[in-house]
């Protein structure tokens, strides 16, 4: 293996057994709570929030290190106006052409339809890309990998940030969403990601039943000796 710069690993501390599993349950307590939301309160969301959590998200694990994401942060009404026109008209073909019956027939249950007002009461949109080409340093245009998995790890993370600090998310995948490159200015060889919609949860608020039922630990994981 050939020499690489390095430092000391930081922020392990030694801790017990016990310690360590309360650790991960509060973390299990804090994560459970977490909800598809899609009615939304209209208050705003001081930016150093979304700012935290977008370098949580930035510090996730990617192919090479080379970080291959843009978090685009909307904000502007008429751009908010602009991409919720797009994002209804890619839902009304979805739902009345492109979805299978069984498609649909699955998404019943959430109470899901090709209205988006939420896209417009939101404070925060995000539209999250992934980038081809890029790197770690600014002005690298190396090929990057692991692209989509590198991505969806840091959104998980950006999602857990957003909820750890109180506020509620939505994962938004119109299909195709081309037009969020055109809004958002980014390049031809950035590829929509997701559309994360946040904020605090409107009062009144509620969630389909049939969201609430995740799968137990026993058909989730398995244990190989």
């Amino acid at each position: 293996m050939r020499d690489h710069p390095s430092r000391l690993l930081e922020g392990y501390p030694d801790l017990s057994d016990a310690e360590r599993t309360a650790r991960a349950e509060a973390f299990l307590a804090l994560m459970a709570k977490r909800r598809t939301v899609r009615d939304f309160a209209p208050d705003p969301v001081p930016r150093a929030v979304v700012e935290a959590a977008i370098l949580a998200a930035g510090s996730a694990p990617s192919g090479a290190n080379h970080q291959p994401w843009t978090f685009a942060v909307v904000e502007g009404a008429e751009a908010r106006r602009r991409i919720r026109e797009a994002a209804e008209a890619e839902e009304r073909a979805f739902y009345a052409e492109k979805a299978p019956q069984e498609w649909l027939d699955a998404l019943a249950p959430l109470g899901t339809d090709p209205d988006k007002g939420f896209l417009k009461v939101a404070p925060v949109l995000i539209a999250v890309f992934a980038q081809k080409r890029g790197g770690p340093k600014p002005g690298d245009a190396k090929k990057n990998y692991y692209v989509a998995e590198s991505v969806g790890i840091a959104t998980g993370f950006l999602i857990a940030a957003l909820h750890s600090a109180g506020l509620a998310t939505l994962t938004h995948t119109p299909a195709p969403m081309g037009f969020l490159n055109d809004i958002c200015g980014r390049p031809a060889d950035e590829k929509p990601f997701l559309l994360l919609v946040a904020g605090k949860p409107a009062a009144g608020a509620t969630v389909p039943v049939a969201a609430l039922d995740k799968k137990p630990l026993d058909r989730i994981a398995v244990w190989i000796d």
